[in-house]
Protein backbone atom coordinates (compact mmCIF):
# COMPACT_ATOMS: atom_id res chain seq x y z
CA UNK A 1 0.00 0.00 0.00
CA UNK A 2 1.11 3.26 -0.96
CA UNK A 3 0.70 6.23 1.68
CA UNK A 4 2.56 8.57 0.63
CA UNK A 5 3.61 9.54 -3.33
CA UNK A 6 8.00 9.39 -2.92
CA UNK A 7 8.04 8.49 0.53
CA UNK A 8 10.05 5.50 1.69
CA UNK A 9 9.10 3.31 4.70
CA UNK A 10 11.67 1.65 6.50
CA UNK A 11 9.99 0.03 9.83
CA UNK A 12 9.78 2.51 12.55
CA UNK A 13 11.52 5.62 10.04
CA UNK A 14 10.04 7.81 7.46
CA UNK A 15 12.64 9.25 4.74
CA UNK A 16 11.97 12.13 3.11
CA UNK A 17 13.09 15.24 1.12
CA UNK A 18 16.11 13.66 0.41
CA UNK A 19 18.44 12.36 3.29
CA UNK A 20 16.29 13.60 6.02
CA UNK A 21 14.70 11.17 8.21
CA UNK A 22 11.74 10.81 11.13
CA UNK A 23 11.71 8.63 13.47
CA UNK A 24 8.47 7.05 14.17
CA UNK A 25 6.95 6.74 17.28
CA UNK A 26 6.48 2.80 18.21
CA UNK A 27 3.09 1.26 19.44
CA UNK A 28 1.52 -2.48 19.76
CA UNK A 29 -2.04 -1.60 18.60
CA UNK A 30 -3.34 -0.17 15.29
CA UNK A 31 -6.06 2.74 15.55
CA UNK A 32 -6.67 3.45 12.20
CA UNK A 33 -5.17 1.20 9.36
CA UNK A 34 -5.49 4.00 6.30
CA UNK A 35 -6.25 7.30 5.75
CA UNK A 36 -7.30 8.76 2.32
CA UNK A 37 -7.07 12.04 0.65
CA UNK A 38 -4.40 13.09 2.49
CA UNK A 39 -1.69 15.77 2.76
CA UNK A 40 2.15 15.04 5.17
CA UNK A 41 3.19 17.36 7.54
CA UNK A 42 6.47 16.72 9.02
CA UNK A 43 8.31 17.62 12.06
CA UNK A 44 12.06 16.64 11.83
CA UNK A 45 14.60 16.01 15.16
CA UNK A 46 17.36 18.80 14.37
CA UNK A 47 20.48 19.85 16.39
CA UNK A 48 21.90 23.03 15.68
CA UNK A 49 25.17 23.59 17.98
CA UNK A 50 23.68 22.72 21.72
CA UNK A 51 20.10 23.19 20.62
CA UNK A 52 17.36 20.55 19.59
CA UNK A 53 15.12 22.20 16.98
CA UNK A 54 11.91 21.08 15.65
CA UNK A 55 11.72 21.83 11.39
CA UNK A 56 8.31 21.81 10.17
CA UNK A 57 7.53 21.20 6.87
CA UNK A 58 4.20 21.37 5.47
CA UNK A 59 5.02 22.29 1.54
CA UNK A 60 2.78 19.26 0.43
CA UNK A 61 -0.51 20.37 2.75
CA UNK A 62 -3.71 20.93 1.19
CA UNK A 63 -5.82 22.43 3.64
CA UNK A 64 -9.22 20.68 2.00
CA UNK A 65 -7.45 17.05 2.80
CA UNK A 66 -7.29 14.77 5.91
CA UNK A 67 -3.14 15.84 7.29
CA UNK A 68 -0.87 13.24 8.39
CA UNK A 69 1.56 14.50 11.23
CA UNK A 70 4.74 12.27 10.69
CA UNK A 71 7.05 13.65 13.97
CA UNK A 72 9.91 12.54 14.96
CA UNK A 73 10.01 10.46 18.32
CA UNK A 74 12.86 11.96 20.22
CA UNK A 75 11.46 15.38 20.07
CA UNK A 76 10.75 16.80 23.80
CA UNK A 77 7.30 17.82 23.56
CA UNK A 78 7.37 21.88 24.85
CA UNK A 79 9.29 21.84 20.73
CA UNK A 80 6.73 19.99 19.31
CA UNK A 81 3.14 21.21 20.65
CA UNK A 82 3.64 24.91 19.95
CA UNK A 83 4.22 23.85 16.11
CA UNK A 84 0.82 21.53 16.72
CA UNK A 85 -1.18 24.69 17.96
CA UNK A 86 0.18 26.80 15.02
CA UNK A 87 -0.90 24.07 12.39
CA UNK A 88 -3.84 23.34 13.74
CA UNK A 89 -4.76 26.74 13.66
CA UNK A 90 -3.55 27.45 10.16
CA UNK A 91 -6.10 24.24 8.77
CA UNK A 92 -8.82 25.86 10.68
CA UNK A 93 -8.31 29.18 9.14
CA UNK A 94 -7.89 28.22 5.82
CA UNK A 95 -11.26 29.24 3.47
CA UNK A 96 -10.48 25.45 1.68
CA UNK A 97 -10.84 23.84 4.66
CA UNK A 98 -13.11 21.00 4.40
CA UNK A 99 -14.74 20.13 7.75
CA UNK A 100 -14.86 16.46 6.88
CA UNK A 101 -11.26 16.44 7.00
CA UNK A 102 -9.05 15.28 10.06
CA UNK A 103 -5.79 15.42 11.80
CA UNK A 104 -3.59 12.23 12.62
CA UNK A 105 -0.24 11.27 14.29
CA UNK A 106 1.44 8.24 12.48
CA UNK A 107 3.06 6.10 14.28
CA UNK A 108 4.70 2.26 13.73
CA UNK A 109 2.91 -0.81 14.87
CA UNK A 110 5.70 -2.76 16.47
CA UNK A 111 3.75 -6.08 16.02
CA UNK A 112 2.99 -6.18 12.51
CA UNK A 113 5.46 -3.78 11.31
CA UNK A 114 2.99 -1.96 9.63
CA UNK A 115 2.29 2.11 9.72
CA UNK A 116 -0.68 3.33 11.82
CA UNK A 117 -2.45 5.94 12.43
CA UNK A 118 -3.84 8.18 15.79
CA UNK A 119 -6.90 10.66 14.94
CA UNK A 120 -6.76 14.07 17.19
CA UNK A 121 -8.74 16.49 15.45
CA UNK A 122 -10.51 17.63 18.39
CA UNK A 123 -7.88 17.69 20.81
CA UNK A 124 -6.66 20.98 21.67
CA UNK A 125 -3.17 21.59 23.59
CA UNK A 126 -3.05 23.79 26.30
CA UNK A 127 0.67 24.84 27.32
CA UNK A 128 -0.25 25.09 30.96
CA UNK A 129 -1.82 23.59 34.31
CA UNK A 130 -5.50 22.76 34.33
CA UNK A 131 -7.48 25.18 36.96
CA UNK A 132 -9.84 22.54 37.51
CA UNK A 133 -11.15 19.14 38.17
CA UNK A 134 -8.85 15.63 38.34
CA UNK A 135 -5.28 15.87 36.73
CA UNK A 136 -3.85 12.90 35.40
CA UNK A 137 -0.25 13.64 34.96
CA UNK A 138 2.04 11.50 32.55
CA UNK A 139 5.78 12.32 34.21
CA UNK A 140 8.70 11.80 32.21
CA UNK A 141 10.08 9.23 34.37
CA UNK A 142 7.04 7.08 32.80
CA UNK A 143 5.05 7.53 36.10
CA UNK A 144 1.35 8.22 36.38
CA UNK A 145 0.12 10.98 39.02
CA UNK A 146 -3.98 11.25 39.74
CA UNK A 147 -3.75 14.37 42.15
CA UNK A 148 -0.33 13.64 42.73
CA UNK A 149 -0.98 9.85 44.05
CA UNK A 150 1.25 7.59 41.75
CA UNK A 151 -1.07 4.86 40.13
CA UNK A 152 -0.04 2.13 38.43
CA UNK A 153 -1.19 1.71 34.69
CA UNK A 154 -3.16 -1.43 34.74
CA UNK A 155 -4.88 0.12 37.54
CA UNK A 156 -5.85 3.66 36.21
CA UNK A 157 -9.29 3.25 34.62
CA UNK A 158 -10.58 2.00 37.74
CA UNK A 159 -8.76 4.58 39.69
CA UNK A 160 -10.87 7.03 37.43
CA UNK A 161 -13.91 5.31 37.78
CA UNK A 162 -13.46 5.68 41.97
CA UNK A 163 -13.50 9.04 42.25
CA UNK A 164 -15.54 11.75 43.58
CA UNK A 165 -18.63 12.29 40.92
CA UNK A 166 -17.48 16.19 41.01
CA UNK A 167 -13.87 15.36 39.72
CA UNK A 168 -15.30 12.30 37.55
CA UNK A 169 -16.86 14.67 35.54
CA UNK A 170 -13.88 16.74 35.17
CA UNK A 171 -10.78 14.22 34.09
CA UNK A 172 -7.76 16.40 32.52
CA UNK A 173 -5.11 14.48 31.04
CA UNK A 174 -1.36 16.13 31.69
CA UNK A 175 1.79 15.50 30.00
CA UNK A 176 5.16 16.35 31.15
CA UNK A 177 6.77 19.24 28.75
CA UNK A 178 10.28 17.31 28.23
CA UNK A 179 9.03 13.97 27.66
CA UNK A 180 9.42 12.91 24.22
CA UNK A 181 6.91 12.54 21.46
CA UNK A 182 7.39 8.74 21.63
CA UNK A 183 6.11 8.46 25.19
CA UNK A 184 3.48 11.09 24.17
CA UNK A 185 1.76 8.37 22.01
CA UNK A 186 2.22 5.66 24.18
CA UNK A 187 -0.04 7.65 26.99
CA UNK A 188 -2.44 8.18 24.48
CA UNK A 189 -2.51 4.84 24.00
CA UNK A 190 -3.42 4.24 27.44
CA UNK A 191 -5.70 6.80 27.73
CA UNK A 192 -7.62 5.22 24.49
CA UNK A 193 -7.80 1.99 25.73
CA UNK A 194 -9.76 3.43 28.90
CA UNK A 195 -13.75 4.34 28.98
CA UNK A 196 -13.89 7.01 30.61
CA UNK A 197 -17.21 8.84 29.82
CA UNK A 198 -15.89 12.78 31.24
CA UNK A 199 -12.26 12.48 29.81
CA UNK A 200 -11.89 16.01 28.73
CA UNK A 201 -10.38 16.55 24.92
CA UNK A 202 -7.94 19.21 26.23
CA UNK A 203 -4.28 18.02 26.55
CA UNK A 204 -2.22 20.20 28.81
CA UNK A 205 1.53 20.22 28.63
CA UNK A 206 3.41 21.45 31.51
Amino acid sequence: MKYFLGLLLVFGMLSCDGNKEVQLPKADKTIVADVQEHSPIYIFFKVEGKDTIAKVNRKNSISSTNWIFNIDKRLPLHLVVPELIKLQAKKDGSMHKNEASKNYFSYANEVKKTMAFMPFTMVKFLMKKPKTGAVVYFAKNNKILVDDVAVQKDSLENYLDKLPLAKYHDINFCFDKNSTFDSYIKNQMIIRSMEIEFAKPENFIF
